[in-house]
Order: C-alpha cells, then sequence, then structure tokens
C-alpha cells in the first residue's frame, strides 16, 4: 500500500480528511484548467506589450491553517524572466491534514513543471531538457502566497542592456512606446510597468534589473550578492549574478523583498545617514539639484535623518582599492576619481566576460546558436579573449566590498543616479554610443563589484522620460535599505515637481574694477589650491560682470579641480558663446567633456583648440587619445 493510502485509511474516521481531500480533488481540477489555459496563452504571447514568452498560470501553495499567519503575497500576481526553472516543492509541517493536503498538492504542480528555460534564445531552448526542478525563489514566492502567470522576454543569454531581443521581440516600454525598455530583464519590468503583474523577477548581472527599473519608471531591486539564492537560475556570472524583483508600489517590493530573503526578525529602528556621489551626478543629463533638493526635502520631514552628506565617490575608491591602479588607462586628461570608477567598470565587464566563457563556451563552440550581431559581437569577445590576471579581478572585487563598508559603516546610504543617459529609439542603428554603455557600467559597477543592495527609485519625468535614483547601502543591509524605501517614499512624493532649474546669475553692468579684483583674488586661491573659495570668488565676479568669458573659463578650471564636470562644461559653453577664439575653454571643455565621457564631443573641442593653436601640444596629444580610444 502506498504512503498516502495508508495516510488516508489510518484517519478514514476523520471527518476533516474529507473535507481535505474534497479541496484537494477541487484544486486537481483548478489546474488542470490552468493547463489547458497555458496551452492558449502560448499561442497569445505577443500580446500585453510584448513581455511574456510563454503565459500560464500557476496557484499558489495552500494557506496553512490556523493559527499561522496570512500569507504574506497572497492575491498577489508575478511574472519570472526566462532565466529561472521549476523544481520540486518540499515543506516541513506539523500538522497532518495540511502535510497530507501538500503531498496531494505537489503531486499536482509536478505534472504541470514541465517548461524548457529558453535564456532569451531559441537554440537554446531547443538544445536543453524540460526542468525538473523549481528555482528556489519561485518556490518562496508560490509559499508566501502569489500566483505566477508566465515568463518574460529578456536579452539573449542575459549579454544586453536594451531589452531587445530579435527572436521574442522587444517588450513595448509604457512610459515611452518608441525608445528600448533596458535589459536584460527588460519583460520582467515592462509586466510591471504595464500593470499585467503585481511584481516581477529578473537577474542582475552589471545593471540588468537597475537599468529597465530606471527606464521604465519603477522600483528595482538587486540584493546583496547570495542573499538571495541563484538555485534553478541559469548562471551568466557567479560573481556577479543576483536574482531581484521589480515592483510599482514600494510596500510590494518591501513584502517581496523579506520574502526573497526569508526575514523574520524585527530590526530597532537606526539613524539614517544619507550621502551623494557628488562626482557620480556629474555623468547624469538630469539637472543635480532636482534630485538632490527633492530627497533633502523629503528627508527634512522624516525623523531619524541626518542631513545629507556629499563624496567624491572616484576618489574614495581610488584610494581604498590599491588594486584598482593596475588597471587605470594611459591617459594624462581624466582626474584621479573617474579614472578609477573607469577601471572599476572594465574590472566588472572582464569578470562577466571570464565567468561567461566558462560557463558557457562549450555550448557557444558545439552548437553555433543564431544571436544578435551585438549579442554575437559580446560573446565572441567573452569566448576569444585570453584573461590574465584573474586574481586580480577577485582581490578588487573583495577591496570594493570592503571599501563601501569603510563608507557606509551600518547607518549610511550611497544616493547615485541609476542611469546616466535616457534610453535610445528603438531600431536605432547605432544604438549606445561606446560613452553611453562606460556611463552606465560606471553606474551599475558600484553595487555590480562590492556585492552591495541597491534598489532603483521613481522620481517623476526630465523631459519627458522618467528619472530615478538609487540607494545602496552595504552588503547584508537588505532590510535596512528596504525600510528606508517604505519609509520615505511618501514623502518623497510629495516632493517630486517641486523643484526646478535654478534660476542663472543675472548679467549686469556692475563695477568693473570690483570684478577684476574679485577675478584676481579667486586666482590667488587657484594657485594656492583652494579651489571652492576660488570658485567662490570667480562666482562674485561674474555677478558683477557676466559678459566676461575669462571669469566663467577661470571658474571652469576651478570647477575641473573639484570634480564638478558638468558645472566646468557649462562655464566653458557660456566663455565660448562670449568668445569664440577662447583656445582655454575649448581646451578645459574638452577635459570636462572627457571625463564625462563624451569622447566625441571632446575631441571636437581639442580638433577646435587646434584650429586656433595649430602648435598646441595638450590639444595634439589629447586629440590623438581620444581618436586611438573611439578606434
Amino acid at each position: 500500500m502506498t504512503k498516502p493510502l495508508g495516510l488516508i485509511k489510518a484517519h478514514a474516521s476523520n471527518p476533516k480528511l474529507w473535507v481535505v481531500i474534497g479541496v484537494t480533488v477541487a484544486g486537481i481540477a483548478v489546474l488542470a484548467e490552468t493547463r489547458r489555459r497555458r496551452r492558449k496563452a502560448v499561442l497569445m504571447n505577443r500580446e500585453d506589450f510584448g513581455a511574456f514568452v510563454e503565459r500560464f498560470e500557476i496557484l499558489p501553495f495552500p494557506q496553512p491553517p490556523p493559527p499561522a499567519a496570512k500569507q504574506s503575497l497572497y492575491g498577489l500576481t508575478f511574472a519570472i524572466e526566462d532565466m529561472s526553472v521549476f523544481p520540486q516543492i518540499r515543506y516541513t509541517v506539523t500538522s497532518f491534514l495540511y502535510r497530507l493536503l501538500i503531498f496531494v498538492f505537489v503531486s499536482v504542480v509536478a505534472c504541470v513543471t514541465d517548461y524548457v528555460t529558453g535564456f532569451g534564445n531559441p537554440d537554446w531552448r531547443r538544445t536543453h531538457d524540460v526542468a525538473e526542478k523549481m528555482a528556489v525563489v519561485v518556490t518562496a514566492l508560490l509559499k508566501n502566497g502569489a500566483t505566477c502567470v508566465g515568463k518574460t522576454v529578456m536579452d539573449e543569454l542575459a549579454m544586453g542592456i536594451t531589452g531587445e531581443n530579435m527572436h521574442y521581440g522587444t517588450p513595448i516600454n509604457p512610459q515611452m512606446s518608441l525608445f528600448v525598455p533596458g535589459g536584460s530583464s527588460s519583460g520582467s519590468a515592462v509586466a510591471v510597468a504595464a500593470e499585467l503583474v503585481d511584481f516581477a523577477l529578473g537577474t542582475d548581472t552589471i545593471g540588468c534589473i537597475r537599468i529597465p527599473a530606471a527606464f521604465c519608471g519603477i522600483f528595482g531591486y538587486r540584493p546583496s550578492h547570495g542573499t538571495v539564492s541563484m538555485i534553478g537560475a541559469i548562471p551568466n556570472s557567479q560573481s556577479l549574478d543576483t536574482i531581484g524583483c521589480f515592483a510599482r508600489d514600494p510596500s510590494v517590493l518591501h513584502r517581496v523583498g523579506h520574502a526573497l530573503l526569508q526575514l523574520n526578525a524585527v530590526e530597532p529602528r537606526r539613524a539614517r545617514r544619507l550621502m551623494f556621489a557628488d562626482d557620480l551626478f556629474q555623468l547624469s543629463k538630469v539637472p543635480k539639484q532636482k534630485t538632490e533638493y527633492v530627497i533633502s526635502k523629503a528627508i527634512g520631514n522624516l525623523s531619524g535623518y541626518q542631513l545629507p552628506k556629499h563624496v567624491n565617490l572616484g576618489q574614495y575608491i581610488a584610494s581604498n582599492v590599491p588594486s584598482l591602479k593596475g588597471f587605470y588607462e594611459e591617459s594624462t586628461n581624466l582626474q584621479n576619481g573617474t579614472s578609477a570608477l573607469k577601471a572599476l567598470s572594465s574590472v566588472m565587464v572582464s569578470l562577466q566576460r571570464y565567468e561567461f566563457k566558462k560557463n558557457h563556451e562549450e555550448w557557444i563552440k558545439s552548437v553555433k546558436p543564431k544571436l544578435a550581431p551585438d549579442v554575437s559581437n559580446h560573446v565572441l569577445v567573452a569566448i576569444n579573449t585570453k584573461y590574465e590576471n584573474i586574481k586580480t579581478l577577485y582581490k578588487i572585487r573583495s577591496e570594493m566590498r570592503a571599501c563601501l563598508q569603510s563608507l557606509l559603516k551600518d547607518d549610511g546610504i550611497l544616493v547615485i543616479p541609476t542611469v546616466a543617459d535616457p534610453p535610445f529609439k528603438l531600431n536605432a542603428k547605432k544604438g549606445y554610443s561606446t560613452e553611453s554603455r562606460d556611463r552606465a557600467f560606471i553606474l551599475s559597477g558600484i553595487a555590480g563589484m562590492s556585492g552591495c543592495c541597491q534598489v532603483t527609485i521613481p522620481l517623476g519625468k526630465h523631459d519627458g522620460c522618467p528619472i530615478s535614483v538609487s540607494f545602496i547601502s552595504y552588503h547584508g543591509a537588505d532590510k535596512f535599505l528596504l525600510d528606508t524605501v517604505l519609509d520615505m517614499y511618501s514623502s518623497l512624493q510629495e516632493q517630486v515637481g517641486i523643484v526646478s532649474n535654478l534660476a542663472p546669475f543675472p548679467d549686469t553692468n556692475g563695477n568693473m574694477d570690483a570684478s577684476e579684483l574679485l577675478k584676481e583674488k579667486g586666482n590667488a586661491a587657484f594657485k594656492g589650491k583652494q579651489w571652492n573659495k576660488a570658485v567662490n570668488y570667480y562666482t562674485e565676479a561674474i555677478k558683477l560682470n557676466g559678459t566676461n568669458a575669462t571669469y566663467y573659463c577661470n571658474r571652469a578650471a576651478a570647477y575641473l579641480e573639484l570634480g564638478c564636470f558638468q558645472q566646468a562644461e557649462e562655464d566653458c559653453s557660456k566663455a565660448i558663446s562670449l568668445d569664440k577664439k577662447n583656445v582655454k575653454a575649448y581646451l578645459r571643455r574638452g577635459t570636462a567633456r572627457e571625463s564625462l565621457l563624451f569622447y566625441k564631443e571632446a575631441a571636437q573641442d581639442f580638433k577646435h583648440a587646434l584650429v586656433l593653436e595649430p602648435q598646441n601640444k595638450v590639444a595634439s596629444l589629447a586629440e590623438r587619445r581620444l581618436r586611438k580610444l573611439m578606434s
């Protein structure tokens, strides 16, 4: 006699048993019907903003009997990225009746787990078997009461950040239908933004949750590396891979995050210390004051928050990640902090490629899958590169985690822009430029290489495009970070839209002698390396005489020393508008633009300086260096 039949015979006189059996039989009928619906939905998978590869329905595990608490995700629906598989479900329960119900339920679920994980590519799907086990994270969500409704589109092999897929189509960004949704977890982000599901799972290796969350105007959560189980997900790069989630509502994000992390303990409320990474905001095209003002005003209305502080993160990393110095580019023009940030992002990309090669080289060479041209290029580089100094890559990763822990301690939250550039248009021939990718990887490399947790927070729109900031906390501080986002968001919403661009200083015909005196004081402060004081003197001179190109050009030089590249670029542009032959303004604007990774524009500035001064060695060297870099 089988074990379940033996259990039934032994408890046949218990009337509750027949209630459970009746409920279970009904559950079997429901699951049979949902399997039929799944087949039908496969035929319609290009609807719903093109977010889904496959539609189906897997009901949550039964609500445990009283006195157990109600499932935390009861009534919510979710989708999963096409990197996760479905496994068997195991529970340890004490109630006989609940144990019997789960036994029968699991037997039924096993019948509907015949899904092949596609990894965003039909050739992968064709050459791999049906999944026998379910990803641990999916089990956790079903256990907590959520209903799974399908698998979503992703970049092929998770080797992209645009969200495009030539095989299954590119999901439609609900916020900007003519623009890419971001990737690699594009379908999951679109399904949430389009209100097709309450939340969705995605994977994040080098920005694959954070970028589409920013482009689609929703929340995105990348957990601390290693805190959410990757069992049942296809690896891209184990040292960087995480499984996280998207949501429209911070309370849903909070509950899903707790379910993924399997958190139960209640932490005491801690003070919070926000730190703005000023140099990273220089990379963003959204005015920093638009986000800084909103956040500063929001925490001013809350208790337990210190006044925001500011940090040049690139310089801090340069001083605290010593192994990174061997990866700096040979450039005399980039500021030290920018060199460190670029080096860190290049190490992240090298680490991803190295581990992707270890994981998938054999399959790539044997199957020779059909890949989109840009994906094929990334894969070929990963497969054909001979990697050196591998141990150093892992050492940098360890040093970077210690660096962020030292900076943030147990109460710090780093505030950075999530993305630097807006999404490009669908079917654009050029796609992302080298500079745009560099900026994207610099921003995603902070949490990626440190393993820290990060949440992308939508903050309305700028010039019609969704904008967001990201909060980063130290490795393992996920609950602290999720609690902070939930605590702050209603106040943030109240402040969104209040701030506008700061009014420029008025051009007045003031006392010319006084303005010249202020300029000389600024020059003296500059020579004494008192950069902030120099900026203040030049600013006062500009207030008295806003038509003098030299004042703007000199202030730009001080801004460059402070790492304020956006302000330096703006001052140089103003100086050039006042004096078309100001060679120093072109050189300094070129330097600012190179530091902001706008290589093409920087090269044009250096070329213009050479036209005005053909023998200028600084311009000549810079122009050649940039031409080589762009080629």
